[in-house]
């Protein structure tokens, strides 16, 4: 008998009729069936909710990658933990390392491709309105900083050029500090207090998670101050001009008994590259530029871009692991599937035995059979399917982790249950079909 002659021979009253008999067959033993459903119920389940959990979590790392724009560079101040002058460093009292304008002078003179430089300037200090305060990150930049690295303006305006020209006492604070300082009024038009000037809030932009900026926020590059990883860092906003006016080139930290002094010209600068093909090249140009400038290697760069493609090659290889992990699920269900069909044949030889003594061909018994791991394996997959669906919601409800479902998760998680029963279900078919007549008659 091959598939073919087999596929033509079922009639559409013959499947009809087959299929009516293979629920009646399955629902006669309601507990069994359900409990060999199961295991495809679980794995249909386990596929969607493991992929939406993985798409989730690299959903979440793209973003904030994004958040850094994929034609940036950001170059970062670090302390040199090998430095040559580390002597000299101490005897002066006052650490310097870092960034400097001559760089950007050198980068935008010598790398082909920049289009924007962003400056950056920051100082970890307490910013008071009236009685309340916060620890901040304070830091100077340039009026066109929202656009390069894609932070929304929620209400008021950033700072203009001609404030930056006038070193206007002017502030722009992130959404989290504004609730802190300003909790029962509207933040802007109001003023706040920073050491011993007063600055306006004339804006108030989206916060971002000290981990999804990737970049320093206090003295040394520390990430908000020494902020843990994901806590929201408060900051504030200055024109360059006005921090480096303020402040001049020493930084000068009292804190617990403690005494800093650092010497930083830039604590970050982001350059933009016009064509997204040429941002690696370019970083590897700047990176020479800067080798050449800093020998105690007091920067770090970040490359958004190399790290949107790593974070893909992640997601595909977490996809495939947990995938294959959830896969095995299906695998054991499809086990347990042919398990319980071979001792189903065995316990109703004699039925097949009588069938085919009333005239039921080969074909009949492979298709009854089949229907019947189909139609457990199809009732398994719509069931996993429904959970799978709502573990996400659950995960996402309970453990404020995002989870994403995509389309073709459980409708592959389905095929690959249908086809499970199919596959799992030939041999035990194929065994009942097999069956000698006169043989099956006999059987006890």
């Amino acid at each position: 008998m091959t598939w073919t002659s087999f596929i033509e021979g079922i009639s559409p009253a013959r499947l009809e009729r087959t299929i009516l008999l293979g629920v009646k067959s399955l629902w006669m033993h309601k507990l069994r069936s359900m409990l060999t459903a199961m295991g495809i119920v679980f794995g249909v389940a386990s596929v969607i909710a493991m992929l939406a959990i993985g798409e989730g979590a690299s959903h979440e790392a793209q973003e904030q990658i994004k958040n850094l724009g994929s034609q940036n560079i950001i170059l970062q101040s670090i302390k040199a933990t090998n430095s040559a002058d580390a002597g000299k460093e101490e005897r002066s009292f006052i650490l310097e390392y870092g960034l400097t304008f001559r760089d950007i002078d050198q980068i935008q003179a010598t790398i082909p491709g920049v289009s924007v430089v962003v400056p950056g300037r920051k100082l970890q200090d307490f910013v008071w309105r009236i009685e309340r305060n916060v620890d901040a990150v304070i830091m100077g930049t340039v009026p066109w900083y929202p656009v390069m690295r894609n932070r929304e303006l929620l209400r008021g305006r950033f700072f203009t050029e001609i404030e930056m020209k006038d070193r206007s006492n002017v502030c722009v604070l992130n959404s989290d500090m504004a609730a802190k300082l300003f909790p029962l009024s509207e933040a802007l038009g109001q003023e706040v207090r920073l050491q011993t000037s007063y600055y306006t809030v004339i804006g108030i932009i989206e916060s971002r998670q000290a981990v999804a900026s990737g970049s320093g926020g206090g003295l040394g590059g520390d990430t908000g101050g020494g902020k843990d990883e994901g806590e929201a860092t408060m900051e504030m906003l200055l024109p360059l001009s006005t921090l480096l006016e303020r402040f001049g080139e020493v930084l000068v930290k009292f804190r617990s008994g403690s005494f800093e002094a650092e010497k930083v010209e830039l604590h970050e600068v982001t350059v933009k590259i016009e064509d997204p093909d040429k941002v690696v090249a370019a970083a590897d140009a700047i990176k020479h530029l800067l080798s050449r400038n800093h020998k105690n290697m007091d920067y770090k760069m970040v490359v958004p871009l190399e790290l949107l493609r790593q974070a893909a090659r992640t997601k595909q290889i977490f996809n495939i692991v947990l995938g294959s992990i959830a896969a095995i699920s299906l695998l054991v269900g499809g086990i347990g599937i042919m398990n319980i069909m071979l001792a189903t044949v065995t316990e109703r030889t004699r039925e097949i035995g009588i069938r085919r003594a009333l005239g039921a061909k080969q074909r009949d018994i492979v298709l009854q059979f089949l229907i019947e791991t189909v139609l457990l394996s199809g009732a398994g997959g719509v069931i996993g399917v429904v959970m799978g669906l709502l573990i996400p919601m659950v995960i996402t409800h309970f453990a404020g982790m995002l989870t994403i479902v995509q389309l073709w998760a459980p409708v592959l998680a389905f095929t690959i249950s249908v086809l499970t029963g199919v596959v799992f279900g030939i041999y035990p078919a194929m065994r009942a079909a097999s069956m000698s007549p006169v043989d099956a008659l006999r059987h006890e």
